[in-house]
């Protein structure tokens, strides 16, 4: 077992394991209490960390610190900045040197602004205003869904507008639409199963074949599923409400426990697979069955192509 070697180089820096921490707050007295518990976990257990939306301290200048928190708790680490990939390029560089980002996450979510009586309702331009975001940001720029999955088309969209890292955000995990249901929202009835699911999504995009990184997140909660969508051929996986939940209800020391425990059955997972490390996970089959085989099967792409080691 100690042999297992699950660490991963990303954005210049080495990870203990391919893990992001998707955070999803920021800009409360308490949302600062809950990014300093994940950057000091993420610190603790070599993890990648993303911060919440900053829009908010982007409006409203004083609450950075909720956000600056991360950095402060994690100065070495891999710290991705996150705002809209409607956002200025001024308002993009300034939520990357708020936190002194490795790179910055443009989250895509039109059903959830959809479903928000506040929500946004024109998306005119937003491939124009990636392409030049991506020009002028000092670090690489990562696509992310919030929930409902890239599917190929809009992948290789934005592959054409320079971007190279991708977090699928597939449907599995935080529904946002169900949330906006609760809080009255618009989309409430009927929509809240929208999405594609994070396995059927990092097929579509794999099957692609392009030069690029995929974060596979979205109803990651065990060490099987990091395992299953490392050697399906994602590069790290992004875990957000699964962990929030735990550190909200139960506390820092029980994610604590979780974490350790994560890092202990994907070693064992790895193990019992005969892979040593990341590269040697990909190389093992993967056997896709039931409803994502047959969704790849309908996109055209074949599930065979993992079942071949």
């Amino acid at each position: 077992m100690d042999d297992i070697d699950l660490s991963y180089s990303f954005l210049g820096k080495k990870l203990a394991c391919p893990v992001i921490i998707n955070a999803l707050t920021g800009g409360t007295d308490e949302a600062a209490e809950i990014n300093r518990g994940l950057a000091s976990l993420a610190h603790k257990y070599g993890l990648a960390m993303a911060v919440g939306s900053q829009t908010i301290a982007l409006e409203r200048p004083g609450l950075d610190k909720s956000f600056a928190v991360v950095r402060d708790m994690n100065p070495e680490g891999v710290i991705l900045a996150n705002v809209s990939a409607n956002s200025s390029v001024e308002d993009c560089l300034a939520a990357v040197d708020m936190i002194a980002a490795d790179g910055l996450q443009l989250h895509f979510n039109v059903p959830q602004e959809l479903a928000m009586n506040e929500g946004d309702r024109n998306f005119r331009g937003i491939l124009e205003n990636v392409g030049l975001i991506t020009q002028a940001c000092p670090v690489p720029v990562i696509a992310k869904e919030v929930g409902f999955g890239f599917s190929q088309e809009s992948a290789l969209k934005l592959f054409n507008c320079g971007v190279r890292i991708f977090d699928n955000g597939g449907k599995g995990g935080t529904n946002f639409l169900a949330i906006e249901g609760h809080r009255g929202g618009r989309l409430s009835q009927g929509l809240s199963n929208w999405g594609i699911s994070t396995a059927a999504s990092l097929g579509e995009i794999l099957a692609l074949k392009l030069p690029v990184q995929i974060i596979a997140s979205g109803g990651i909660r065990q060490a099987s599923d990091l395992a299953k969508a490392i050697a399906m051929g994602a590069e790290l996986v992004g875990i957000g409400g699964f962990f929030l939940k735990i550190l909200l209800q139960e506390g820092i020391q029980e994610l604590d426990q979780r974490l350790d425990q994560l890092f202990y059955q994907t070693k064992a997972v790895f193990l019992m697979a005969g892979a040593a490390d990341c590269m040697e996970i990909k190389k093992k089959p993967v056997i896709i069955l039931g409803r994502t085989a047959e969704w790849l099967k309908t996109r055209g792409i074949d599930p065979v192509q993992w079942c071949r080691s």
